[in-house]
């Protein structure tokens, strides 16, 4: 077995380059053809308000998390 020379250098930016030209050519091809239209409307669908208490809300977290607190915080002092 030959051994390995820390002298070789391995240039692998060909490599690289020819992997992203494919995964461009990929999402081209997997983009539709009004993708500047789709893309508003995804941000405009994703900037809507949500309600307050919405599954993803930050508010509604903070409430779960203070009932939990409160709710031990009471235990341990009866």
């Amino acid at each position: 077995m030959d051994g390995l020379d820390p002298e070789d250098r391995v240039d692998i930016r060909g490599l690289i380059r020819a992997h992203g030209a494919r995964q461009l050519a990929i999402a081209r091809l997997s983009a539709p053809a009004d993708w500047a239209g789709e893309l508003r409307r995804k941000l405009a669908e994703e900037r809507k308000p949500q309600p307050m208490f919405a599954s993803s809300s930050d508010i509604r977290l903070f409430a779960e998390s203070f009932a939990i607190f409160f709710t031990a915080t009471m235990m341990f002092l009866l």
